[in-house]
């Protein structure tokens, strides 16, 4: 007789820090773990469009971890193709998936007929979007909520309970019974003492555990909450200093509510003056009314509604947008947080080349996301088709992280020991998940530690080690981190001026004749598989 099994598809969200999806197969039975939007690179992003790496037909169910995109963002997809459910998640986290779905399909619904009106795909295809806003609300209707720590039938043979992840609003931990296996999904964890949330929680003793990795190459220096908020005042009253705007990419969803409650409790203590706050993403306003209906469940509030201070000031039309070209000294927060969409882009288009202005970071930047390129000290950037040079004063503050740093994660690991099989560690860069992986082996945390690539697949028996049954495509492999469209948009953003750097016309003309016979001679030669 065969041994019992679970079967693992990661089809996203390996070796890179979005797309979270894990298939999960007990016999005939499917459900999947996530379902989220690749995000960062052209190349990453372009796998969004791809077929789906599995029968949408046969999942009979989704367990949803949280509502961010990179996990939630291509359930319209299953919606557009006639799924229906059900999407298990906290109560949270269903009320979260309407607005931040639907904002995600009219995203995808502007960038295809921005891309279609762009004069440089002149005769090329039409852009279809990936999905559209009527697909995501008919996704986010699928959503069934139970409470933390409850046990459900997720799909006949696959029990499964929710386990809080300390990450943001309604974010959870999932473990799973099925086919004799007791598994765990982390989803993202958050760090030990975040504001709103208490710290991560879960069950012990399993034959497998998926753990993210995201910072599991950084151990960040313990900073209180006091500490944050004095660290964002000096951040704050040095950028009112220089007279500029103070531009923040954050995520719509914690992040922004996050630096809200930080703000305000800072300007009730007159730790930054008379500094006025505009929230230009109306995203991230339908967020902090959810935030606000869940008042009674989120700590360090203070017992108040802290979202009404008259300090913030709610953007709501384009126009209003627009009109804070002609302000100073104000802080700017929009969404996204790593400046690959929304309204950000204008304010980044609007202040970068301003040195009175600083942008400041406070959340992960992905490897090929615009947010990294300026991080990274880019001088110029490319930006909706054109450059823009970077005047502005670039900084950063890590104490804002919703993600578990390489201790916190260990620690998360070794108290949902002890792993009698494999541990799996995934969502998370190539550096940082090896880095992890080195440190859970020589903590002892696991017999077996798997680092999967995308589109490889496993099968998990009780108190054994994992075996591989699949191994990803290759491009799936180098689909991720920096790609060749980053590495031209770096070129092309400077080459006018590197070109003007040389010492004469004719020598130009020579230079740019160099490169055409370049270009052409590798368009010429075989291409490898």
């Amino acid at each position: 007789m065969q041994p019992l099994s679970l079967t693992l598809g990661f089809h996203g969200a390996a070796r890179t820090v979005t797309g979270s999806c894990l298939e999960i197969a007990a016999g005939n039975r499917r459900i999947l773990v996530d379902c989220g939007l690749f995000q960062g690179s052209r190349t990453l992003e372009a796998l969004n469009h791809e077929p789906l790496p599995f029968d949408v037909a046969a999942i009979e169910a989704v367990i949803l971890t949280h509502a961010h995109i990179d996990h939630s963002g291509l359930l319209p997809r299953l919606a557009a193709q006639g799924w229906q459910g059900p999407i298990w998640c906290t109560p949270q986290t269903a009320d979260l998936l309407g607005p931040m779905l639907a904002d995600s399909g009219r995203i995808h619904e502007y960038e295809a007929e921005r891309r279609n009106r762009r004069r440089d795909r002149a005769g090329e295809a039409p852009f279809v979007p990936i999905y559209t806003e009527a697909d995501a609300v008919a996704a986010a209707g699928l959503a069934r909520a139970v409470s933390l720590e409850d046990w459900f039938e997720a799909a006949p043979g696959l029990r499964a309970r929710l386990w809080n992840a300390g990450h943001i609003l309604g974010a959870a931990s999932v473990e799973i019974e099925a086919a004799g296996v007791r598994l765990l999904c982390s989803g993202d964890l958050g760090p030990d003492n975040k504001a709103f949330l208490p710290d991560p929680a879960t069950a012990r003793g399993f034959d497998a555990v998926v753990c993210e990795a995201t910072y599991g190459g950084t151990v960040r220096e313990r900073v209180s909450l006091y500490e944050r908020r004095r660290q964002l005042a000096d951040e704050i009253n040095e950028a009112m200093a220089r007279g500029g705007n103070l531009v923040i990419p954050a995520f719509a969803l914690e992040r922004t509510q996050e630096l809200l409650l930080d703000i305000v409790m800072l300007s009730k203590a007159g730790a930054i003056g008379n500094a006025q706050l505009f929230v230009d993403s109306p995203l991230a306003n339908k967020v902090t009314e959810v935030y606000r209906r869940h008042l009674d469940t989120l700590e360090d509030t203070g017992g108040g509604d802290i979202f009404a201070h008259p300090a913030i000031h709610t953007v709501g039309t384009p126009a209003e947008s627009m009109r804070l070209n002609t302000v100073s000294g104000a802080i700017i927060m929009a969404a996204s947080g790593m400046c690959e969409a929304g309204r950000i882009r204008h304010h980044l288009g609007h202040n970068l080349p301003r040195r009175e202005s600083t942008i400041l970071f406070a959340g992960f930047q992905a490897e090929g996301s615009l947010g990294r390129v300026i991080l990274d000290g880019a001088s110029r950037v490319r930006m909706s088709g054109r450059d823009v040079t970077v005047r502005a004063q670039v900084r950063h503050i890590d104490s804002y992280s919703a993600h578990a740093d390489q201790a916190e994660l260990l620690d998360w690991i070794a108290a949902a020991g002890p792993i009698a099989g494999s541990l799996f560690l995934d969502h998370g860069e190539a550096g940082a998940i090896e880095t992890l992986a080195a440190a859970a082996r020589g903590r002892g945390l696991a017999p077996d530690v798997i680092t999967p690539e995308l589109g490889d697949s496993y099968a998990v028996q009780a108190g054994q080690a994992a075996r591989r049954l699949k191994r990803g495509r290759q491009q799936l492999r180098t689909a991720v981190g920096r790609d060749w469209q980053n590495d031209y948009a770096d070129l092309a953003s400077g080459l006018k001026q590197r070109l003007g750097a040389i010492r004469d016309d004719r020598a130009r003309q020579r230079a740019i004749a160099r490169m055409r016979r370049i270009l052409d001679e590798f368009a010429r030669r075989p291409q490898r598989g």
